[in-house]
């Protein structure tokens, strides 16, 4: 389980630019709290999303790319570790 808490958050971004991904947080007419733009490597959040459905709508993303193993920091191996458990009840 993540906490949702904002050093949470900073990690999950840090994950993106793990794997080569911008975050961007943005206003706009969301449907979901996030979106990746069109296959490119940019996610963009709802910049007026509560810290919970920021870190929900990453997560969410993060379960649905392909994320590469090799390039994940180790300091972030204990969210990677859960966001992959998220994966696999899929």
């Amino acid at each position: 389980m993540v906490a949702y808490t904002q050093g949470s958050l900073d990690k999950i971004e840090e994950l993106f630019k793990d794997q080569g991904y911008r975050v961007r947080y943005e206003k706009g007419t969301f449907k979901t709290g996030a979106c990746v733009l069109q296959s490119s490597l940019v996610v963009v959040v709802n910049k007026f999303s509560n810290l919970e459905m920021k870190i929900q709508s990453l997560m969410a993303i993060l379960t649905e790319i392909d994320i590469d193993q090799s390039r994940v920091n180790e300091k972030h191996l204990t969210i990677y570790t859960q966001i992959t458990k998220l994966k696999s009840k899929r």
